[in-house]
């Protein structure tokens, strides 16, 4: 069992290393390159790839935020989560999305450290670190992603955020008839936005997506909601 997680561990690592290829919108935007790393994997393991849903990428970036670059309380015997409550009374309208549209998240990824790693970095040794990792990553109850970073006034911490949801496609975090409101610092995925060191504050400007060996200090929280 120990063999075959560190098999999928050395594969994620070389995968996620040409996401970029996989996904042809990925540009100057760390979240979305965290989507392709993660659809990636997917279709490596002949899942299916999950739609990029700007809107739960925006929330991804809200629920950031929630930590008010408190890196302390994520992961470990402190570790807090904002309430499930907060995604209808906050996230939803400080995106501009409709909370009518939300729908039921199915795992996250959280991680947050000190100094900024690059998005392959990020995902493949800050975000994808155990077999518990691997079952939200490869979950069949998901059809949709969105992803944020974010560093905090003018530095770090740095955080990660990916979220995942069994909502239907184009229909469910939806702004109707507006448009979601773009909030900085941070990137969100699939916001067509080129996010880098000017508007994230402070985020790396060239992003690469070749893996970087050396990690700082992390904590990572990493957990799933649903069946």
């Amino acid at each position: 069992m120990a063999m075959s997680q560190c098999f999928l561990l050395l594969c994620i690592f070389f995968i996620s290393a040409s996401a970029a290829k996989v996904q042809t919108k990925v540009t100057d935007n760390p979240a979305d390159q965290l989507v392709a790393a993660v659809n990636s994997n997917r279709t490596a393991n002949k899942l299916s790839s999950l739609y990029s849903n700007p809107g739960l990428g925006c929330l991804a970036l809200q629920y950031i935020k929630a930590y008010q670059g408190d890196c302390s309380v994520v992961g470990g015997s402190d570790s807090k989560k904002p309430a499930e409550s907060k995604f209808a009374e906050t996230f939803a309208p400080n995106c501009g999305v409709q909370a009518s549209s939300l729908a039921q998240i199915t795992g996250r990824f959280l991680a947050c450290q000190s100094k900024y790693a690059e998005p392959s970095e990020a995902f493949n040794d800050i975000l994808i670190r155990n077999s518990k990792s691997l079952d939200i990553l490869y979950s069949k109850n998901h059809t949709e992603v969105g992803a944020a970073v974010s560093g905090s006034d003018g530095g770090g911490p740095y955080f990660w955020c990916v979220l995942f949801s069994n909502g239907k496609p184009k229909s469910s975090f939806t702004t109707g008839a507006g448009e979601l409101k773009v909030i900085r610092p941070g990137c969100f995925s699939g916001s067509n936005d080129q996010c880098n060191g000017n508007g994230a504050n402070t985020l790396s400007q060239t992003i690469h997506l070749w893996p970087i060996t050396v990690v700082g200090a992390s904590i990572a929280l990493l957990y799933a909601l649903g069946v």
